[in-house]
This record gives structure tokens, C-alpha cells and sequence, in this order.
């Protein structure tokens, strides 16, 4: 019953990307969270490392620069101009940048409308080979989680390919970076960095002298509900604000999404509860009212008793958006001192 409630969850985000375990999910979103996949652990490894009272800058912007040379090394010597994406996160970031795609993928998670126009190449995971042949495309940009399955798809066509990590908090900036490097385009890159960096300083100031509160991180699945840990992107952001996730501290759970034991959830007694659910991806709103009206432990929880158990909005939540990281990282901090 685990393994088909975890395949179910996979297929929920495989739109967009970023999903479970370790598999391989859709590009671009997170719920799963995250979206596009396997990269659950690198994301969890590359969590804020900065000491406490760190102030971000262009010039102290928190990116690890062995990582971005690392990054920056599988780009082509000449700049193409022929680019086909096969991630949602990566499109998002090449349209903030300035840069229009001949391909993009094709997913219910949102894509620039002002790539409408741009022929769609297929899902993240499997790319239509037809399609992406007939393209011409100089380069493919695609999801370090899916690097396996995409050489593997791409097995027989002669392109230069370079992949970036989409599924955390510090991964948004590093390929953003990355991108806004390689193209030389500064400004752009500049602009939209300076606005998360100013975010993350003054979140960090608001932070001062308070005591965060403990968090349980849900996510809704057409099946059931499961307890996101620190991997998924949901939780890089509780992570980078610096509240316990209890999945890490006490549920002790090693996957990005693991089943929900309540006996456990209760003992843990987490002051607030967030939970992704949408009715496109997988359980909605109604349905998680129906759980806990259904078990009785919920209503138990210190959370539930203060009215701290927060419905995360999927559009802003769901998907590694490097458009939406700022406003999410503020709406995550309200949760936490409202």
C-alpha cells in the first residue's frame, strides 16, 4: 500500500518535475514538490550552510561558487542561440532572462504565456525525439534530477546537453545564476536576485530574538496524505527560514514524502501544520477537512487547537518557481509569526 501511495504522488507531480524519493518527476514542480527528482538529497545537502547573521549581497549572495563553476562547465564555449528546455523551472528562468526558447516542455504546470508560440517538445521525463530532432536545437537545458532518464531517451541524437538542479531553495539560485552567466545577462540575472537576497535579509532581521515554531509539512496525494521532509522544495524553504521541520527532528523519515503515522505526528505535537493540496495535482482542501473530521488525533494537536494548520496555495507552493520563491519564503514567515 506504500509503494502504490508513493507511485501515486510521483505521477501527481510529473508534471512538472521534482518528486519523491528518489525518482524521476516532471520539471518543475515540486510537490510536489519538486518536481523534477532524484536531486531530493542533493537538495537537502545544499540547504543554507551560511552562519547565522549573514547579511546577502550581489557580492555575498550565498551561491557556492565550486558548484557554479561545476554548472557552468557543461555549457557549450559558444553561446547557441538554438535552445530547447525540457524544465519547467529552467523555461520560467530563460523568459526572466530574456531568452525565448525554440522548445519547450509540455506540462500542466504553467509556462510563460509569452512562449505560447514556442513549439512544445514533449514531457520533461520523454521528450518527442521527432519533435526535438526536426527543431535543430544547438542546445538541450534540462533538470539535474532527470539527467539519467533524458541521456537515456536522447541515446542516438548528436546535441550538447547541460543540466541544472531545480528542486530547492539554493538550487532556484544557483541555476538561475548559472543561466544568467553563461548568457551574459546581468541585469536581468542582477535585478531578480537582489529582490530574493533583500527577502532573505529581511526575513532574517524579522527572525531576531524569536523562537520559531515546530512544522509539519503535508502534501495531498489523490490517495491519502503524506509528511514532506526537509528534501522536498516546500521544505528547503522552512529549512532556509530556519523553523524545525518535525519530519527531520523527530519523525526521523529519510524519504522526501513519507506515509502519515499519527501516533507519532501526535507525540511530535508540531505548532504549525502546512499543507500543499490542490485538486489538479491531488487531494484537495474538502478532502484533508474529511481526514481530519474523520480522526480524532487531529484535533489533538497543538496546531489544531490554535488554529495554526495552514491550506498552502498549490500555484505558489507546488512548483520550484524562481518568480515565486520570494513571495513564498514571506507567506511561509507570516505562517510562522501571525
Amino acid at each position: 500500500m506504500k509503494k502504490f501511495l508513493l507511485l501515486t504522488l510521483i505521477a501527481m507531480v510529473t508534471v512538472v518535475s521534482a518528486c519523491s524519493s528518489n525518482n524521476a518527476k516532471d520539471n518543475g514542480a515540486s510537490p510536489s514538490a519538486n518536481t523534477e527528482s532524484p536531486s531530493n538529497s542533493e537538495a537537502a545537502e545544499t540547504g543554507s550552510s551560511e552562519p547565522a547573521g549573514t547579511e546577502y549581497s550581489l557580492e555575498n549572495d550565498g551561491v557556492d561558487q565550486a558548484a557554479l563553476d561545476e554548472a557552468l562547465s557543461q555549457f557549450p564555449a559558444t553561446v547557441p542561440t538554438k535552445i530547447v528546455t525540457t524544465s519547467v523551472p529552467l523555461t520560467e528562468m530563460l523568459h526572466v532572462l530574456g531568452i525565448t526558447p525554440i522548445g519547450v516542455p509540455t506540462s500542466t504546470n504553467p509556462i510563460p504565456a509569452d512562449f505560447d508560440a514556442v513549439p512544445r517538445i514533449g514531457s520533461p521525463m520523454q521528450p518527442d525525439l521527432e519533435v526535438v530532432t526536426k527543431l535543430e536545437p544547438e542546445l538541450l537545458l534540462g533538470a539535474e534530477s532527470l539527467r539519467s532518464t533524458l541521456d537515456k531517451s536522447l541515446e542516438g541524437i548528436a546535441i550538447e546537453k547541460a543540466y541544472l538542479k531545480t528542486e530547492s531553495f539554493d538550487d532556484l539560485k544557483l541555476s538561475f545564476k548559472a543561466l544568467g552567466t553563461y548568457f551574459k545577462k546581468t541585469g536581468e540575472m542582477n535585478a531578480v536576485l537582489t529582490k530574493i537576497l533583500n527577502k532573505e535579509n529581511e526575513l532574517a532581521k524579522q527572525a531576531e530574538g524569536k523562537t520559531l515554531p515546530s512544522v509539519m509539512l503535508m502534501i495531498g496525494t489523490a490517495e491519502s496524505f503524506m509528511v514532506m521532509s526537509e528534501r522536498s522544495y516546500l521544505g528547503s524553504l522552512v529549512k532556509k527560514l530556519g523553523a524545525d521541520n518535525i519530519a527531520t527532528s523527530v519523525l526521523k523519515v529519510t524519504d522526501t514524502y513519507s506515509p502519515i503515522n499519527m501516533e507519532s505526528v501526535v507525540a511530535a505535537d508540531p505548532d504549525v501544520i502546512l499543507v500543499l493540496a490542490s485538486g489538479d495535482h491531488g487531494a484537495s482542501e474538502d478532502k484533508f477537512q474529511k481526514e481530519v473530521e474523520k480522526n480524532d488525533a487531529w484535533t489533538k494537536l497543538t496546531a489544531y487547537k490554535n488554529d495554526k494548520i495552514r491550506i498552502l496555495d498549490y500555484s505558489t507552493f507546488g512548483v520550484t518557481s524562481i518568480n515565486n520563491v520570494e513571495k513564498a519564503l514571506g507567506d511561509i514567515a507570516k505562517y510562522f509569526y501571525e
